[in-house]
């Protein structure tokens, strides 16, 4: 089949009019396309073929003592033109009549300018370096004139095979020594100089200072604040509280004390706060709550009141320190916490007591106290019941212990510190242990990780009655092997008794 012949134009030539590949008459003016003459193919134009051999002439000579060659000007080089015809090896004279008419006909008429001879190039002379020691013949008049001309001999290697140093040349100027400038100051090292008082040093490079926001000057590393893990340690009481993996921060508190009855005789307690998470600022609540319930702790029992009495008063102060919590936003509550919505803040608590052969245990919510013997074949036991969803569901008889707190349900808080909280209902028990052990007082953070009495008595190391701090960490080391999904705290108090003591766990 044949085809029409198309054109190769992109606007007609007559009106310039826009035209598609495949008209063959413009549609403004009718022209028409097919009877545009073809275009005369352009003349060819020669090149030089890369490979042509070109005649190139020998380098000239090197005058002798001249590291030097001579140098090579544009007309000691064949060439060609674009014709493929040779360049003149010499250009016209500027005096050729040829020359004088070709310049009047191609460029406008200028002012003469005389004409300047300009000196023949020549090669300098160049002094051979010299790598050996001084030449005697270098120092006078003749030897100067011998190195100009370069005959003087060629340095020789001493026995070793190496060459002697050159000897300062004499007829150098002698260069005054740069005056001295005044000794450096020793730099110390940030990781070994003594900081200034006050100063905190960070924990990852160990060199910079922290800011006042909590970052390493040197390296940025953001410092872990002060409650992210706390330890604290009496004679005969310790506690352990660590932030855990999961969480940003820690909410737990503790307080741990020591004091003395009416009598003189000992007494010791721990009071231990779980911050509920989804109210405002349960860091502060805990905290509130914990030194609360220790000062009332400490006012009390040196008056003579009964532990059991004063655990009850310790739990009703702390209440009123976190109710207090709510009446006082403080640094901004929706700043502190702006992804909590504004309920007041809140808190459970435990305490534990031991004094005049007793063991007093208080709370509201789900921390707990357990009772560990130093002899592990007796039983251990958990000495409080949860406020908590779980607990009412065993408690009514609905579940098993199992089912309740496998459920997700089970965490569920039916009692706790706080404003927005039910009527208040402290609990408290006393116990009169009949043989030594340690007593235990966490959150949930840890018996999460050893639920069952006998768990947390499988965790609790052997010798933690004699070694209480080194307990507390073991047993925090514990809950974050198993996850630290939770703030983690625990205490430590260890229970002696006397050979006349009796009575039951």
């Amino acid at each position: 089949m044949s085809q029409m012949p198309q054109h190769d134009f992109s606007a007609c030539p007559g009106c310039a009019e826009p035209l598609e590949s495949g008209d063959r008459f413009c549609g403004a003016c009718g022209y028409d396309l097919s009877a545009v003459p073809a275009a005369a193919p352009e003349p060819d134009r020669p090149t030089v073929a890369i490979g042509t051999p070109v005649s190139w002439p020998e380098p000239p000579a090197r005058e002798p003592g001249s590291l030097s060659t001579s140098t090579q000007h544009p007309g000691d080089l064949p060439g060609t033109d674009s014709g493929g015809h040779d360049l003149p090896t010499t250009p016209p004279a500027h005096g050729a009549p040829g020359a004088q008419a070709q310049a009047r006909a191609s460029q406008p008429q200028v002012p003469q300018v005389p004409e300047v001879p300009v000196p023949q190039a020549r090669d300098l002379p160049t002094i051979p370096v010299r790598t050996d020691g001084p030449h005697a013949a270098a120092t006078s008049g003749d030897g100067l004139a011998a190195l100009a001309e370069g005959t003087v001999p060629a340095p020789v290697p001493t026995a070793d095979g190496d060459f002697a140093l050159a000897a300062p040349d004499p007829r150098a100027a002698a260069q005054p020594a740069p005056p001295q400038s005044a000794p450096r100051r020793p730099v110390a090292d940030p990781r070994t100089a003594t900081p200034p008082a006050g100063t905190k040093l960070c924990v990852a490079c160990r060199a910079g200072h922290v800011d006042p926001d909590g970052y390493c000057e040197n390296c940025g590393h953001a410092q872990p604040r002060e409650r992210d893990h706390m330890e604290q340690e009496l004679s005969t009481v310790a506690a352990v509280s660590d932030r855990g993996l999961r969480h940003h921060r820690n909410e737990d508190a503790f307080a741990v004390s020591a004091t003395a009855l009416p009598d003189g005789s000992p007494a010791t307690l721990a009071i231990v706060c779980d911050g509920v998470s989804s109210a405002t600022r349960p860091d502060e609540a805990s905290a509130a709550a914990a030194q609360a319930a220790n000062r009332s702790l400490l006012d009390a029992l040196p008056r003579g009141t009964h532990p059991q009495q004063a655990m009850h008063e310790a739990i009703v102060a702390a209440a009123e320190a976190v109710n207090a919590l709510a009446e006082e936003p403080g640094q901004g509550a929706m700043e502190h916490d702006p992804h909590r919505h504004q309920n007041a803040p809140a808190c459970t608590i435990v305490g534990a007591v031991v004094a005049d052969g007793l063991l007093i245990v208080g709370w509201v919510g789900d921390s707990r106290v357990y009772w560990v013997p130093d002899d592990r074949t007796s039983p251990p036991a958990r000495l409080t019941q949860d406020d908590s969803w779980a607990a009412q569901m065993v408690a009514a008889g609905l579940m098993n212990e199992a089912e309740a707190y496998a459920d997700e349900r089970a965490h569920a808080i039916t009692g706790w510190l706080g404003a927005d909280a039910y009527e208040l209902e402290p609990h408290t028990s006393a116990f009169k242990p009949d043989r030594p052990g340690v007593v235990v007082v966490c959150t949930d953070g840890l018996w999460n990780y050893a639920e069952a009495a006998d768990d947390m008595a499988r965790v609790v190391p052997a010798d933690a009655t004699g070694r209480l701090l080194h307990g507390a960490q073991v047993l925090v080391g514990h809950a974050l092997d198993g996850g630290g999904h939770d703030n983690v705290t625990v205490a430590l108090l260890p229970f002696t008794l006397s050979p006349q003591g009796a009575g039951s766990a």
